[in-house]
């Protein structure tokens, strides 16, 4: 019992010292973009980095996310008995406020959070940071807010493309799989389709690359013991991410697509 709640209590400081760093280091950020006339270029290199390097895998997974949607939705409608003119119609709603920002959103930390982490962490654990800092340059400025607006735009970026790639990959399975015709199926979409939710989803996937490039940079940060120790923070890094993803999703639901 006793052994119990003492790793709780350590878990309990764990967790309160991590959001208070993340806090502290947001701070940090905002008080760095004073100086964003310095950093132009290299946020554009991270948007590239981040962002455009990030399109062939949203890709794949877009096609896919939109290829089983429809043909569960189809199921589905079997099972209950309506009518197959109402694919569009779902499947455009599933992917447009609910697949394609979460699951671009946990692709993208699984491969750009874990990057960033790994990258800072592994400059961390070889003494490139206090370099900077005894260079007088801020790496708060030069690592850590390029990274955090590159991620906060290029999310709702690549949502915007995994909504299109989805939707067609959707279309493709409907015609060849359900036959229906594309015209019945675009149709539903296009009837069903709000740009309030679109809107929406933009609002989440945004929120959600904030919080990958914050976590990312902050565990890249406090790296420490070597090899392991990157290893061991870019796996905290992607945890932490996926779960405040699903959190803040939840949060979204409640908040801006109202049942009642």
């Amino acid at each position: 019992m006793a052994d119990s709640l003492s790793q709780l209590g350590r878990g309990g400081v764990s967790f309160v010292n991590t959001v208070g760093g993340m806090v502290i280091l947001l701070g940090k950020v905002i008080a760095s973009l004073k100086q964003i006339h310095r950093s132009l270029g290299l946020i554009v290199y991270q948007f590239y980095i981040l962002g455009v390097k990030s399109l062939p895998l949203i890709l794949i997974i877009s096609v896919f996310v939109g290829a089983v949607s429809a043909w569960q939705a189809a199921y589905q409608f079997k099972f209950i008995g309506a009518p197959l003119r109402l694919l569009g119609h779902a499947v455009g709603k599933a992917v447009v406020i609910e697949l394609a920002p979460v699951l671009s959103a946990i692709v993208y930390a699984g491969r750009v959070g874990a990057g960033i982490t790994a990258e800072l962490g592994t400059m961390r654990v070889t003494e490139q940071i206090d370099a900077l800092e005894s260079m007088g340059i801020s790496p708060i400025r030069y690592l850590v807010m390029p990274r955090v607006i590159a991620c906060i735009f290029m999310v709702p970026f690549l949502v915007i493309f995994a909504n299109f790639v989805a939707i067609m990959g959707g279309l493709v399975v409907s015609i060849i799989g359900v036959d229906i015709s594309s015209e019945t199926f675009l149709n539903g979409f296009k009837h069903s389709f709000n740009i309030q939710d679109f809107i929406n989803g933009l609002i989440k996937a945004g929120v959600f690359g904030f919080v990958i490039g914050l976590v990312g940079c902050y565990e890249g940060f406090n790296t420490k013991g070597g090899a392991q120790g990157v290893g061991e923070a870019t796996t905290t890094s992607v945890v932490i991410s996926m779960v405040l993803i699903l959190i803040f999703n939840f949060i979204f639901a409640v908040l801006l697509f109202r049942i009642q």
